[in-house]
């Protein structure tokens, strides 16, 4: 009964003590005095009532009791097939007030950080109340009296209107807007403002049941264990077979073989130079620290082979996947990597590329670029057939395609080394180069020919002319180079801000990345309308995209 106490966070769910001396004053015989006299009278009056002593649940609780149930307060929380228990206090200013997430160190970055903002439906009703008084007064007058609008919101909840995969506060937003009928920015709910126990706590614990740590920011606790989680993951033990996935495409896969068998078949999947290994996997069961905890399977560049290794997170395997399969197509195209290699014109490009890298350097990111357009095409590989039709389908391409990149690569050195002799004659427009920097900055950093896809890429020397033609016009008319800043900064902020959401939440949003390069085409628009954009664009239009935009 003090556990619901703790999970309600109400102090009056068991009977107080006098209500509890009273039950036993009443039953206790008056002839008791003493310890003694007490068991003599206890045995006597227990033979003909054995439970004249015992309280029952019922006579313990208050009646405000009810609707703690298990539904509303679960004991633990799913992920990914694993029972992680919920603990619950109600002790305000304790560091665990609230409800704590026990995480075990292996499966802290497959934690789903949205699902936890939604805490549990017995705690969300406050929560969401507690939100809506942070709106401004302005729009809150329509939302009163502020508790019938939360106990709405739970009423569409309780009915599934609502997906937990996304953050609480965006699913909020829309149900303001939908209710006030007037758009609402994201920051009016001004979460700083909440109690601690309004945010899900998270204590980390090792494979011996240990913690180690607990915070209510899950970014804050990844970040502070991130190498124990990938040193624990280096060192995992692969104990049973993988699920496998079909490539799009291919025939079915065979069956798959026994359970042992497979596990020595993954186990020892290390370097590798073909493709050997059968169909992928696409979730590995494996023990990490002594815990069977799902894997995502990726193949890692280790230089001059690669290896099939697991890694905690379906995005970082992504991400690794991506370059150990452009290592594995670059050992079985050799001798198209070779011809890269000695193209005609690369020396004198490595000359040019100096301030973003070595001569060895280019020629790395010159084969990876070349690869990633020709070999790396969705949907990637998945198994041995699939790859040998990849790498045919390639072969005749790889030094066209090496051509185009160093061609464009020489381009935008070139339009850098132009632009950045120019700003550093632009000293008395010290806000406008420190844009154009920045700008450039994103655009092209070290690895600019590996970070971004082709069609991206080959919009940059636009984009640069772009800036050329802003620093032409820039002495002529500053005040409209400011004004033309100051609307673009404004649709930046709001996109940065949604963005760095995002990637704290671990969370990869398209709509966010295709919103980005729209407001490079915005510069184009603002500041070289002459170069002209392949869709129409303006402060206004991108404004709209924005606000419409599903979140």
């Amino acid at each position: 009964i003090e556990r619901l106490e703790h999970k309600s966070r109400r102090p009056d769910v068991l009977v107080d003590e006098t209500l509890i001396e009273a039950f036993y004053d009443a039953r206790i015989g008056a002839d008791v005095v003493d310890l003694a006299s007490f068991e003599v009278w206890r045995k006597e009056a227990e033979k003909t009532e054995p439970k004249l002593l015992h309280l029952s649940r019922d006579q313990l609780m208050r009646h405000e009791a009810e609707g703690i149930t298990t539904e509303r307060f679960p004991a633990s929380l799913n992920v990914l097939g694993q029972k992680l228990r919920l603990l619950y206090l109600h002790e305000p200013g304790a560091a665990d007030d609230g409800v704590t997430l026990v995480v075990p160190l292996a499966m802290l970055n497959q934690i789903p950080a949205n699902r936890c903002e939604w805490l549990v439906p017995g705690l969300l009703e406050e929560k969401v109340g507690a939100l809506l008084k942070t709106v401004p007064q302005k729009h809150r007058h329509r939302l009163q009296p502020v508790a019938d609008s939360a106990a709405a919101f739970m009423a569409r909840f309780e009915a599934g209107d609502f997906d937990t995969d996304e953050t609480l506060m965006q699913a909020l937003q829309r149900f303001v807007e939908e209710r006030v009928q007037l758009k609402l920015p994201l920051e009016s709910f001004r979460a700083e403002n909440l109690r601690a126990h309004c945010f899900m706590n998270f204590r980390v614990i090792d494979e011996h049941g240990r913690v180690l740590g607990q915070s209510r920011s899950l970014a804050e606790l990844r970040a502070r264990y991130r190498d124990q989680v990938e040193a624990r993951f280096r060192a995992a033990r692969i104990e049973a077979p993988p699920q496998v996935r079909e490539a799009p495409g291919a025939a079915p896969a065979q069956a798959a073989p026994a359970r042992g068998d497979v596990a020595n078949e993954v186990s020892a999947m290390a370097g590798l130079t073909a493709w050997t290994f059968g169909t992928l996997p696409e979730l590995l069961e494996i023990k990490v620290a002594g815990r069977e905890v799902i894997g995502f399977p990726a193949l890692h560049d280790d230089g001059d082979s690669v290896s099939l290794r697991p890694f905690d997170t379906p995005e970082e395997a992504q991400r690794v996947h991506r370059r150990g399969l452009a290592r594995l197509f670059a050992l079985t195209l050799k001798d198209q990597v070779r011809a890269i290699e000695r193209l005609p014109g690369l020396r004198e490009l490595a000359l040019q590329y100096m301030p973003f890298g070595t001569d060895a350097e280019l020629k790395t990111r010159l084969v990876e670029a070349t690869l990633m357009r020709t070999c790396l095409l969705d949907p990637l590989p998945a198994d041995a057939a699939a790859f040998e039709r990849r790498c045919a389908e390639a072969r005749p391409r790889v030094t066209l395609i090496a051509q185009e990149f160093m061609r464009l690569a020489g381009e935008l050195v070139a339009g850098n080394a132009a632009l950045q002799k120019r700003l550093a004659g632009l000293r008395t427009f010290p806000e406008a180069v420190a844009d154009i920097q920045a700008q450039i900055g994103a655009l092209l950093p070290k690895d600019f020919l590996v970070a971004f896809p082709w069609e991206r890429l080959a919009q940059f020397p636009r984009y640069l002319k772009a800036a050329a033609v802003r620093i032409d016009k820039l002495r002529n008319n500053p005040a409209r180079d400011q004004q033309a800043v100051k609307e673009w900064a404004e649709l930046a902020r709001q996109w940065e801000r949604e963005s760095q959401t995002r990637r704290r939440a671990g969370v990869l949003d398209p709509q966010l990345e295709e919103f980005r390069w729209l407001l490079e085409e915005l510069r184009v628009g603002l500041f070289a309308q002459e170069l002209k954009t392949p869709m129409p664009v303006s402060v206004k239009r991108l404004q709209k995209i924005w606000d419409s935009r599903p979140r």
